[in-house]
């Protein structure tokens, strides 16, 4: 006799958290094992698992793999030629260094959409220091708005990994994400950023003698090119509306030209520079094969048409439960794109059962996925190393930090429903 749906799927979800959180397997690992468990307690035959399995995969990394590799390529070209410091300094200049949050703040977004989240970390957090050193001012009331922005970029804008899959998966369109991706982001990072970091003016951290600087580029690039670069794709894709794919590439080409053309005769090689991205974003290309393995599961169960009709029958705002559920699983996992991933496929029956806004759909999930970082996600102990931190000084910075964007992420999703 088969279980309830229902009662399969809450298994799915232990067996998710079991197998990330405590056995600390790989999440592509994790989310195949998991399909093919719930393929099997509903009755699938092991050979037809197998297909949901192969399609489900198939179907995601299609629409997705060329854009984010290129992405990827684009993001490190960024950093390898030194227009990130470029980008800062051209601020500082306009704005002046008793600005210096604000300026972190607007280096983190736009820098942030171009570059994955860990190349952002580790790019940025060395200029933190830096100008930290050189102002007085504490480290951590300087990274914080950059960091800010960085999440924000990670969760609600495309051509980073988690909305560009969750977009593919749910049927909405990249640039309508990110135009109100923008929208939401704006007081997000201004609530997490440089309100919420005024606390940590008097902060002092003891930062050791010798602290990771992250990539040491001698060449700086120059910086209104930098900034041209760096913002492109989010003109090409939101303004000019072209498709990702042609957006990234022009991106592409045009900061290859710009920016690594003009380096001295002793600048890293593209194929190196190329090869560097593509290591990065492999792990990242795995998730989501996985991710889009445990959907077609779902689909093909008939879980997610369960799901669904379960939800819409709930009294809370269907909204409002996308971010509730891929919060939970995020404070169970860790990793804010499994969590994505796995809410998404979880809640694709909402879009086809209602007039729910994909769009709307998109960024709330990505909202819910930065809620409330703690010990078992890694950019908590990158933050705490980074910035020599206890447990408890973390918590109290980075944990809060992205449980303001998330929050303040999840109100802007609601206004902008009541605008739309």
């Amino acid at each position: 006799m088969l279980l309830p749906l229902s009662i399969i799927i809450a298994i799915g979800i232990a067996i998710l958290v079991v197998l990330i959180g405590w056995a600390k397997c790989h999440p592509f690992i994790a989310l195949v094992c998991t399909a093919l468990c719930l393929g099997w307690l509903a009755g699938m035959p092991l050979s037809a698992s197998m297909n949901s399995v192969k399609t489900g995969i198939g179907s995601l990394l299609g629409d997705l793999s060329i854009i984010l590799v290129v992405g990827a390529l684009l993001g490190n070209l960024i950093a390898a030629t030194g227009a990130a410091s470029s980008l800062t300094h051209l601020l500082i200049h306009l704005l002046g260094e008793k600005k210096l949050p604000w300026i972190l703040m607007f280096t983190g977004l736009l820098v942030g959409i171009p570059l994955f989240y860990n190349v952002g970390f580790v790019l940025l957090v060395p200029i933190a220091f830096a100008l930290a050193k050189k102002t007085g001012m504490q480290p951590v009331f300087l990274a914080l708005p950059m960091l800010a922005a960085l999440s924000v970029t990670h969760g609600f804008l495309p051509p980073h990994p988690s909305p560009s899959a969750i977009a593919v998966q749910l049927g909405a369109n990249p640039s309508e994400v990110l135009r109100y991706g923008i929208y939401i982001a704006i007081p997000a990072i201004l609530a997490a950023g440089p309100l919420f970091s005024t606390r940590f003016k008097k902060w002092k951290t003891n930062l050791p003698d010798t602290y990771n600087t992250g990539r040491e580029v001698s060449y700086k690039p120059n910086s209104w090119i930098s900034l041209g670069c760096t913002i492109l794709p989010a003109i090409l894709l939101a303004v000019v509306k072209l498709p990702s794919e042609i957006a990234l590439l022009i991106s592409l080409g045009i900061a290859v030209i710009g920016l690594w053309l003009p380096m001295p005769s002793s600048k890293e090689s593209l194929t190196k520079i190329f090869s560097d991205a593509i290591t990065t974003i492999a792990p990242i290309l795995f998730i989501i094969a996985g991710a889009g393995a445990l959907k077609q599961i779902l689909i093909d169960t008939g879980s997610s048409t369960a799901i669904g009709k379960t939800i819409l029958e709930w009294h809370l705002p269907p909204l409002v439960l996308a971010w509730t559920i891929t919060a939970i699983i995020r404070i169970c996992i860790g990793s804010a794109t499994v969590a994505a991933l796995t809410a998404a496929g979880l809640l694709s029956s909402l879009v086809a059962g209602s007039h729910i806004s994909p769009t709307l759909l998109v960024l709330s999930i990505g909202a819910g996925s930065l809620c409330c970082s703690h010990v078992n996600d890694s950019g908590f102990w990158m933050f705490k190393a980074y910035f020599n931190l206890t447990v408890k000084e973390t918590l109290l910075s980075w944990t809060i930090m992205e449980t303001i964007v998330s929050v303040v992420g999840l109100i802007g999703v609601l206004c902008l429903q009541a605008i739309l």
